[in-house]
Order: structure tokens, then C-alpha cells, then sequence
């Protein structure tokens, strides 16, 4: 299944819109007598940036910024395929799926480093390094083995109602960069990634 750029209700970058609360909210934080200059007006207007960021952050859930149609691979899906699959689409993790579209999991680079390195590799370079210095065996032969051999399990998962704020927290305590999003039923209904993290900072 192929991914797609955002459709409708994509959140686009540019300037923010500032409710009056957050203006409001703003000069309420700023002691003393308030002489409009440009210097007060900037400092007011970082400080409404600033509450209009945490409002949108506790307000738009995860099904407002996920991407609905979700690059995945099947359990039995060999990791050459998914490596191919995961190069092609220029993804560096995706979701595990059964055959009754339930997520078992996730798999990532991460995940091919630690079957290749061990749990102590950190990175493509470490493992390069390590590698050329001798200090991790011959590389496995991996044609035989499937995205359920190797993926993490259980996926940290969110709901569509999670809010993006929760989802910061999430990503930054468990060190991950994509969460999948699950509907009602518990089947995928979109993923989130840093990246869309990222865009909501600039929501019109």
C-alpha cells in the first residue's frame, strides 16, 4: 500500500493565528504599566506564540495531523522486501500488520541494526565502525528471515483522539519517531511522526 501526501486537512506551515485570550493571557503576564512600542508588542506577541503553541498542542488530536494511507508490511514479508519497500518510500519505519490487518508491531532501521550489530549498535556509523574494526561477526544472512522475526513488539500505539501534546511526550520517553494511530476497532488507522509533530507548529 502506498503512501500518499496529506490530503484534505493537511496542516500547512505559515504564520499562526493568535486567539484573543492568547493576547489577552499574554499581557496579563507582563507586570507594570504596558507602553505599546515595538519592543513591547514583540515581547507580547512571543508570549501569545508561546500559549497559542501549548493551546493547539492540548487541542488537535493525532487523526488531525496522522497520515492516513500507511506504508506497511505483512508479518510473513521477507526483510529484503521490506528493506527495498522501506527505501523505495524513503520511510525509516513502518508498521507490522497480520493477515487480519491487525498490528502486531513495528518495524524500523533500528531494528535491522540491533539483528545485524546486536542491541549495543546505535547507529549505521557505529555498526560501520564496529564492523570495519572487527568487533561484530560477519554480516547475517537475512533473505530468509521476516519483518516478524525482527520487529519491536508490542508497538507503542496512540488513539485518534490523543492529542499531539501527548504524543510529543510519548515520542521523546520512549526514544521513537513514528507512533501508529488505532481507530476503534484497534486497526491502524494512520500514523504520526515527528514530522507532523513538527508541522502542527505551524497550523494557520
Amino acid at each position: 500500500m502506498s503512501r500518499n501526501d496529506k490530503a484534505q486537512g493537511q496542516i500547512d506551515a505559515g504564520p499562526m493565528d493568535l486567539a484573543d485570550d492568547d493576547i489577552l493571557k499574554a499581557m496579563q503576564g507582563i507586570s507594570g504599566y504596558i507602553d505599546i512600542t515595538p519592543n513591547d508588542f514583540k515581547e507580547i506577541y512571543n508570549l501569545a506564540y508561546t500559549l497559542a503553541v501549548d493551546r493547539l498542542a492540548h487541542s488537535i488530536k493525532a487523526r488531525d495531523v496522522m497520515t492516513h494511507d500507511v506504508v506497511f508490511v505483512w508479518a510473513d514479508t521477507s526483510l529484503n522486501e521490506t528493506a527495498d519497500i522501506m527505501a523505495r518510500k524513503n520511510v525509516s519505519g513502518l508498521p507490522v500488520l497480520d493477515a487480519n490487518h491487525e498490528l502486531l508491531g513495528v518495524i524500523s532501521d533500528k531494528d535491522f541494526l540491533t539483528r545485524l550489530g546486536g542491541a549495543g549498535i546505535r547507529s549505521f556509523m557505529h555498526f560501520l565502525a564496529q564492523r570495519l574494526a572487527g568487533k561484530v561477526p560477519v554480516i547475517a544472512d537475512l533473505s530468509t528471515e521476516r519483518a516478524r522475526d525482527i520487529m519491536t513488539a508490542p508497538a507503542v500505539t496512540v488513539t485518534e483522539t490523543t492529542t499531539v501534546s501527548e504524543i510529543t511526550r510519548l515520542f521523546e520517553e520512549r526514544n521513537i519517531n513514528r507512533v501508529p494511530v488505532l481507530d476503534q476497532s484497534r486497526r491502524l488507522a494512520g500514523i504520526v511522526t515527528r514530522a507532523d509533530i513538527v508541522r502542527t507548529r505551524g497550523r494557520r
